[in-house]
């Protein structure tokens, strides 16, 4: 089925053509033989705990997908951490489901791994404004799923227009250097002047202070020229003109106190990741992060069935039987046998998800924000990435 720019169609997943190949000749086999076993299939990304936690997302979209399948699904709640053992398990006759494995495991690989690379961002400055710059990276149509990912975790807010008309959020970003360069050098003040006449008073009026002059000299050229009007500047160095741009942040913030312009924040962004942001949160009162979110590793989940017609069953490497998994008392996960003893007041996290067919589930992202980062808290999250 052909589409503008060549995705595949919601229909074609919908429909499981959106797969591997290997699954349709599966089932051609499967039929021709008239075997068609009842089996419960668990996804997972590690067998054992690692002490390495990841965040789970995308389990509203396998939601969808399976919606009017005959099966039952438990799964992680949204914005659940998890290190090890199954996030996801499925019961039912293995044809109600065989195609559907490729899409589901990408509806979670990838936005999982963006949702943790967010979350490494936010914590690596909890009290700052930290946001979203990173749909350019990534296929437009993805774009709704970087941004998504990244409010889960906490961020404040993202760029992306189409991103936000999909989840209801007002996009935010004020100016690139294109603006600055349609103006030509030396005449800057000319550019903030049109932005704060041309655009609506809720929008900040954050000056880029980096394009021709040093990033002192803009900024505080843009104070002299829109006053109390201004509320930040923002650095956007090129890596290779930074230097050490923790000295050039806190400089710039010297300069516009030393001449009364306390109230000005002042933004970074360009290539940052969770360490350069630990260097610079006490020197700037905002970040926007692209790279490392879009660019972050996908978490390599896999689908395995676990019981075949009620016996034990699995591949070489991997664990049979049906499972739970637990959060305990003090941050740890743990994995077991579904039917033996919980361990001493562990929480048991996989709920229900799909029941004959049916979502039995409600997916609210705020709720999954404050899971998410109430989770990090409990496991250390921070801690693993200092």
């Amino acid at each position: 089925m052909s589409t503008p720019f060549g995705t595949v169609s919601a229909e074609a997943i919908l429909e499981g053509r959106a797969t591997d190949a290997y699954f349709e000749r599966t089932r051609t086999t499967l039929e021709h033989a008239g075997k068609n076993p009842h089996v419960v299939a668990e996804v997972t990304a590690d067998q054992f705990p690692t002490g390495t936690f990841e965040v789970c997302t995308g389990v509203a979209d396998v939601a969808t997908l399976f919606e009017g399948r005959d099966v039952d699904i438990d799964a992680l709640p949204d914005g659940q951490l998890f290190d090890g053992g199954p996030v996801m398990r499925i019961e039912g006759s293995y044809l109600e489901f065989a195609e559907l494995e490729t899409s589901l495991l990408g509806f979670l690989s990838q936005p999982s791994g963006f949702a943790t690379a967010a979350l490494e961002a936010r914590l690596a400055a909890p009290e700052s404004l930290v946001l979203s710059f990173g749909a350019r990276h990534v296929h437009p149509s993805i774009a709704a799923t970087v941004e998504r990912a990244a409010l889960l975790a906490g961020l404040d807010g993202f760029s992306h227009v189409a991103a936000g008309d999909i989840l209801g959020r007002e996009a935010g970003g004020t100016m690139p250097h294109a603006l600055m360069f349609c103006f030509g050098a030396g005449n800057q003040a000319d550019a903030w002047t049109a932005f704060d006449e041309a655009v609506p008073e809720d929008v900040p009026r954050i000056a880029l202070t980096d394009t021709f002059w040093d990033e002192k000299s803009e900024s505080l050229l843009a104070a002299e020229t829109l006053g109390e009007d201004l509320d930040g500047v923002r650095l956007d160095t090129t890596g290779s003109r930074r230097g050490d741009f923790r000295h050039i942040v806190r400089e710039v913030r010297w300069e516009l106190d030393a001449r009364g312009h306390e109230d000005v924040d002042i933004f970074c962004s360009g290539g940052l990741d969770p360490e350069s942001i630990r260097n610079l949160h006490d020197a700037a009162d905002g970040f926007g992060v692209g790279s490392h979110i879009t660019g972050a590793d996908s978490v390599d989940f896999s689908l395995d069935i676990v019981s075949l017609e009620g016996d034990p069953v699995s591949k070489r490497g991997k664990l049979s039987g049906v499972k739970e998994v637990y959060r305990t008392p003090d941050g740890g996960h743990h994995v077991a046998l579904a039917d033996s003893d919980d361990p001493a007041a562990g929480e048991a996290l996989l709920e229900p998800l799909i029941r004959d067919g049916e979502i039995v589930r409600e997916f609210d992202l705020e709720d999954a924000t404050e899971r998410c980062l109430a989770d990090a808290e409990a496991v250390g999250f921070g801690s693993s990435i200092d």
